[in-house]
Order: structure tokens, then sequence, then C-alpha cells
């Protein structure tokens, strides 16, 4: 049992440096707390319980896929000290494999989401209540200072340390 729940602690640790250290992570969780609370905590969409197991399915891949490129890329970092072809061919083919995921998930998400009398519930909501309103200005601000900053920089700005980024120190693909 000691191991199994040793596994959950690592793999939550994982998770969590690609959360500190992975601007597109952090974007496409953003972007799935946004619409499952959308989704799951107003009634403003219709949706079958087949259809919102798709979405669960579609973003599931999307974040699997990005844990899957950090650890390709950490890997490759790790073995590879400097410049190599094929480094960057393994690291920009697994940066596509997510960017393929989440084209797709973007497409299952609008063929599912598109219903424009929910956009206009949506609208009507929150220019209604003002309170609202300012709440989900204030959250799309805070989420853009946390995906942009991440919470790295925003720690140490709160503490007054400096933070440390992830450095590419290879030159096999992008800093993120």
């Amino acid at each position: 049992m000691k191991a199994l729940a040793k596994s959950f602690v690592f793999a939550c640790r994982g998770f969590i440096y690609c959360l500190h250290h992975e601007r597109n992570m952090r974007i496409h969780l953003a972007f799935t707390l946004y619409m499952y609370s959308f989704l799951l905590f107003f009634d403003f969409f219709e949706l079958s319980r087949t259809e919102l197991a798709i979405l669960f399915i579609a973003n599931a891949l999307v974040l699997m896929a990005e844990l899957l490129n950090t650890a390709v890329e950490t890997t490759i970092d790790l073995v590879e000290k400097k410049y190599n072809k094929m480094a960057k061919i393994a690291k920009d083919t697994a940066a596509a494999g997510v960017l393929v995921g989440a084209i797709f998930a973007v497409a299952i998400g609008v063929a599912l989401l598109w219903q424009p009398a929910a956009f206009n519930n949506i609208i009507a909501y929150y220019t209604a209540d003002t309170g609202m309103l300012a709440w989900l200005v204030a959250s799309l601000c805070l989420s853009l200072v946390y995906i942009f900053a991440g919470p790295v920089a925003i720690w140490g700005f709160l503490t007054g340390k400096p933070c440390q980024t992830k450095k590419n120190t290879n030159g096999t693909g992008v800093n993120k």
C-alpha cells in the first residue's frame, strides 16, 4: 500500500513541476477549468452525458500530451548537453503531438458547445449581475498573470525572493 501511495505522490510532483515550468500546460489547464465551470456549475449549455464524456477525454488527452512532452524535453535536456539536430527533432515532434491534440480538442469543443443561445444566456447573466461580471474579469486577469508569469515567479514576487526558471542549456528548443 505504501508503494501505491508513493506512486501517487510522485505523479503529483510531476504534474506540479509541469504547472510550475510549462506555460502551455497552464494555458490548457486554465481553459479547461473555465470551460468546466461554465458546464458544471451553470446551466448554460445542453450536453448529454456522452458529449460531456467526450469533452473529458479530449481535455485529458491534451493534458497527458503536455505532460509527456515535458518528460521528453526534460529527458533530452538531461542527456544531450549541446545542440543536437536529432534532439531538436524529438522535441519538436513531441510538441507537435500536443498541438495536434489541442487542435482536435478545440474542434470537439466547438462541435459540442457551439450553442448561440447558451452564449446569449452567458452574456445576459453577466450583464445582469455586475458583481459576477467583476468576479469574472478579476479571475481572468489573475489567470493571465498565472499563465504568463507562472507560480514560481508569482511566489518570488510575493516573498521578495528572485525566481529561478527552467533553463534550456542545449539549444534544442525554445525556453518556456
